[in-house]
């Protein structure tokens, strides 16, 4: 199995209201989160990639005009966790790139998560 991995980046506000008030994470404040996003094949193309990472564009493209410096409540559906985040762009670009096997979103330099149905 070959695997491969891109990063990205985007800065957005976000309140996770369902928290009591005394949580400091109820009240708005932002983060600049990194996306890596995980590719994996059994065979390589014949250009012996798992996937040009040119063809990754369309990810940030989405990223930049979707997530980037937005308030991310107006734009994940449910709670914009980290995990809701990941789950929200995996499913995006599944069907556009079916090579795609997880989504990592990174709030803090000692944070992550990682979506991998």
């Amino acid at each position: 199995m070959y695997k491969i991995s891109k990063q990205f980046s985007f800065s957005a506000s976000h309140i996770l209201d369902m928290l009591g008030a005394d949580h400091p994470c109820a009240r708005m404040h932002g983060h600049n989160y990194l996306i890596t996003v995980y590719l994996q094949s059994e065979q390589l193309d014949c250009y012996g990639f798992v996937k040009d990472y040119n063809d990754l564009k369309p990810i940030k493209r989405f990223i930049d005009e979707t997530l980037d410096h937005r308030h991310l409540n107006d734009v994940i559906p449910n709670h914009p966790t980290s995990e809701n985040i990941a789950r929200f762009i995996f499913e995006r670009f599944k069907a556009e790139i079916p090579e795609l096997c997880a989504v990592e979103v990174s709030e803090t330099p000692k944070t992550s998560c990682i979506y991998a149905p």
